[in-house]
C-alpha cells in the first residue's frame, strides 16, 4: 500500500498543497487520505476552485448534520448536497425549527470546526449498510440504499455522524471556516408532495471570509430586489391560495407592464417577417402521441376527457403550429414560414419548486416556429440569434450562452441530430459568440442554444432558446413541394426571444428593483394636488397627459404633500407633478423625480415634450 496523497503534500509543501481539498489521481477524484501509487498522475483540487468549493460545501453539510444530531439526538437524516454558493440538509425532526434555532446550530458547527475532526471513508456492502442505518433508525438512508444499484456503497463519518455518501470530502472539519446558515424551509422527501415534509436548512460556504461577506451582501441586495415583495408593494401581481399554486393573477399595473412588453415584441416580430397565430389551450391526446410528448413529457402535462376522448392541455405550442403548416400544400417559395404566438401553456410543476413568477404552472411563451429549407437553416438561426441579442440589449440585460446536446432520451435519427448541432455551432461562430457546451441538455427532439439573462447583480436566468428539430416534421409528415416538383421535408426551428412572459416579468422587476425606465413604467406620472382647489387643474392635466400617450394618475387626497411625495417615491413612480395655486395660474407643474431630484417649475407642455421623448419605445421615433 502506497503513501497517502496527504503525506505526499506534506513533503511537497507550498501554497497549492496547503489549499488542496482533494486530488484527481489518474483522472479519478479522491480524498486526500487516499493511497497514492508510484506511477500515479496527480492533479490537486484547490479549495477555491469550482470543484473544490463543491467539496467544501458538501463537507459543510455533513458538519451541519453532525451539529443537528448533537442538539436533536432523535433526528432522522434525509440528504445534504452541495448547491450553487452553498449547501443544504433535509432533517426529519419532531421539533419545528425556527430562524432562532439556526444560531444554535451554527454555534455547534463552529465547535465541530474547532475540534478539527477527520472525515473518514468506510466501504460496506449494500446489505451491511442497510443493517447499519436500520439499527440507528435512519429510515430515509435505508430507502436510498434499497434504490441504489451499487452493491458496494461508501459511508463517511465525521464525529458521531455517519452518512451514505460518494465523497470526496475535505480532510478535516478545520478547513471549513467561512460559512453561514441562512434559512429553514419545508421540503418534501425526494421533492414529491405525496411524501413526508422534512425541514431543510440552507447554508452558504466559501473558501475565505471575504468571499462569504461579499456573497451575503449580494444576498441582501437580492432580497431588496425580490420580485415577490416588490410585486405586492407595487401592486403588480398576486398568487392566491384559492386559485391554486403556480397560477398568477396579474393586477392592472402588472397587466400594463406585460402589455408594454408584448406590444413591443409583437411589433418587432412583424418587422422581421413573422406571422401571428392563435391556437387552442388543449388538443386531443392523439396530437401529443404523434409529437412524442405523450411518451417523453407526460409527467409534466395535464389531461382531461371530453365525451370519452382524451385531451392534453398544451405544455408547448409546437404541435398546433405544425397543424397550421399542415393545413395547406406548401411550396419551397413559401419558406421560410415564421409563425409566432404569445401562447399560454400549462406544465405540472411540483409545488416545492414553484417560486413567484419565476417558476409557475401556467405561463405564456413568446413562442415561434420557423419552417425552412435545409439550406436556409443556418441563416434562420443567425437571424434568431440577432433578434434575441437585440431584445437583451433593449431591456438592459447581459447574457451567457450554452449549447445543449443530445440527451439520453431522444427521438429522431442521430445523423439529423449531428446536422442540427453543426448548424447551431456554425451560427454561433458566425456571430463570434462564446458559449459553453451542456452535454445531454438538448430537448428530446433536438439540440438547442440557451441564452441566459444576466441581471443587474450578475445572476443568470432562463431566457431565449433556439432548438433545431428534424424529428417532429417527420412525425407530422410535413412537406413542401421543391423546385423539382417533388415533396421534401422542411426543418423546424423552435425559438423564444424572451421566454416565459411571467418569468421575464419577474426577472425584469428584480433587474430594475421595480424602478423601471420610463418606457416600461406602468404609471409614468403621478399628479399631486396641494389642496382641493387644484383638483380641476389636476384633472385637466391628467386628460392632457393621456391624450399625449403618457400613463398618469392623480393623488387628490387631503394629505400633506410630503406624505404624497414619499408614497409616490415608494411606489417608484418616475415623475411627480406637484400642482398648487401658482402652477394653476401659470399653466406649469413642479417636477420631482423618484430619486428625489427636484427639477423645479416648468410649463406643462415642456414637461410633456420632455417625457414623451424619454418614453419613446426602443426602435421607434
Amino acid at each position: 500500500m502506497g503513501t497517502s496523497i496527504l503525506d505526499a503534500l506534506r513533503v511537497l509543501g507550498g501554497e497549492e498543497a496547503r489549499r488542496a481539498v482533494a486530488a484527481r489521481v489518474n483522472g479519478n477524484l479522491l480524498d486526500l487520505k487516499a493511497s497514492l501509487c508510484e506511477d500515479a498522475e496527480l492533479e490537486l483540487v484547490g479549495i477555491d476552485s469550482k470543484e473544490g468549493l463543491s467539496i467544501l460545501r458538501h463537507s459543510a453539510s455533513h458538519v451541519m448534520a453532525e451539529a443537528v444530531g448533537r442538539l436533536y439526538p432523535a433526528v432522522k437524516y434525509g440528504i445534504g448536497p452541495a448547491i450553487e454558493d452553498g449547501f443544504y440538509y433535509d432533517f426529519d425532526l419532531a421539533e419545528s425549527l425556527s430562524e432562532e434555532d439556526l444560531a444554535k446550530i451554527e454555534a455547534e458547527m463552529r465547535e465541530i470546526v474547532e475540534e478539527d475532526q477527520p472525515f473518514q471513508r468506510l466501504a460496506m456492502s449494500k446489505e451491511e449498510a442497510k443493517a447499519f442505518f436500520a439499527e440507528r433508525g435512519q429510515q430515509w438512508k435505508v430507502e436510498l440504499l434499497e434504490e441504489l444499484e451499487d452493491e458496494s456503497p461508501t459511508i463517511y463519518r465525521v464525529g458521531e455522524f455517519w452518512d451514505l455518501c460518494r465523497g470526496p470530502h475535505v480532510p478535516s472539519t478545520g478547513m471549513i471556516r467561512a460559512f453561514k446558515l441562512l434559512s429553514v424551509a419545508g421540503a418534501y422527501w425526494k421533492g414529491d408532495e405525496r411524501n413526508k415534509m422534512l425541514q431543510r436548512i440552507y447554508g452558504a460556504a466559501f473558501a475565505d471570509e471575504a468571499s462569504l461577506v461579499a456573497y451575503l451582501q449580494r444576498l441582501e441586495e437580492a432580497r431588496r430586489r425580490d420580485h415577490r415583495r416588490l410585486g405586492k408593494e407595487l401592486d403588480l401581481f398576486s398568487i392566491h391560495d384559492l386559485a391554486g399554486p403556480g397560477l398568477v393573477l396579474l393586477h392592472p399595473r402588472g397587466a400594463i407592464l406585460r402589455r408594454i412588453v408584448e406590444d413591443f415584441e409583437k411589433d418587432e416580430h412583424l418587422k422581421r417577417g413573422y406571422q401571428l397565430v392563435y391556437t387552442p389551450h388543449l388538443l386531443k391526446a392523439d396530437t401529443w402521441l404523434i409529437s412524442g410528448h405523450y411518451e417523453n413529457y407526460r409527467e409534466n402535462m395535464y389531461f382531461t376527457e371530453i365525451e370519452g376522448v382524451e385531451y392534453g392541455i398544451k405544455p408547448m405550442n409546437c404541435p398546433a403550429h405544425m397543424l397550421i403548416y399542415q393545413s395547406q400544400i406548401r411550396s419551397y417559395r413559401d419558406l421560410p414560414l415564421r409563425l409566432f404566438e404569445l401562447g399560454t401553456v400549462y406544465r405540472h410543476e411540483k409545488s416545492g419548486v414553484l417560486h413567484g413568477l419565476l417558476r409557475v404552472r401556467g405561463f405564456t411563451q413568446d413562442d415561434a416556429h420557423i419552417f425552412c429549407l435545409p439550406e436556409q437553416l443556418k441563416g434562420e438561426i443567425n437571424s434568431v440569434l440577432e433578434f434575441a441579442l437585440f431584445m437583451m440589449k433593449t431591456f438592459g440585460f447581459d447574457y451567457q450562452i450554452t449549447l445543449g446536446t443530445r440527451p439520453d432520451r431522444f427521438i429522431g435519427e442521430e445523423v439529423h441530430w449531428e446536422r442540427a448541432t453543426s448548424a447551431l455551432v456554425e451560427a454561433l461562430a458566425d456571430q463570434g459568440l462564446e458559449y459553453e457546451v451542456a452535454e445531454g441538455d438538448g430537448a428530446f427532439y433536438g439540440p438547442k442554444i440557451d441564452i441566459a439573462l444576466k441581471d443587474a447583480i450578475g445572476r443568470a436566468w432562463d431566457g431565449p432558446t433556439i432548438q433545431v428539430d428534424f424529428a417532429l416534421p417527420e412525425r407530422f409528415d410535413l412537406s413542401y413541394v421543391g423546385s423539382d416538383g417533388k415533396k421534401h421535408r422542411p426543418v423546424m426551428v423552435h425559438r423564444t426571444v424572451l421566454g416565459s412572459m411571467e418569468r421575464f416579468l419577474g426577472v425584469l422587476i428584480e433587474h430594475y428593483a421595480g424602478a423601471f425606465p420610463l418606457w416600461l413604467a406602468p404609471i409614468q406620472v403621478r399628479i399631486l394636488a396641494l389642496t382641493e382647489r387644484q383638483h380641476n387643474y389636476a384633472a385637466r392635466l391628467l386628460q392632457l397627459l393621456a391624450r399625449e400617450g403618457l400613463r398618469a394618475e392623480t393623488d387628490l387626497r387631503n394629505e400633506k404633500i410630503g406624505l404624497k411625495v414619499r408614497e409616490a417615491e415608494l411606489a417608484k413612480i418616475p415623475y411627480m407633478l406637484v400642482v398648487g395655486d401658482e402652477e394653476e395660474r401659470g399653466g406649469t407643474v413642479s417636477v420631482r423625480e423618484r430619486n428625489s431630484r427636484d427639477r423645479g417649475r416648468i410649463p406643462a407642455e415642456q414637461f410633456i415634450r420632455m417625457a414623451k421623448e424619454e418614453a419613446k419605445r426602443p426602435g421607434f421615433e
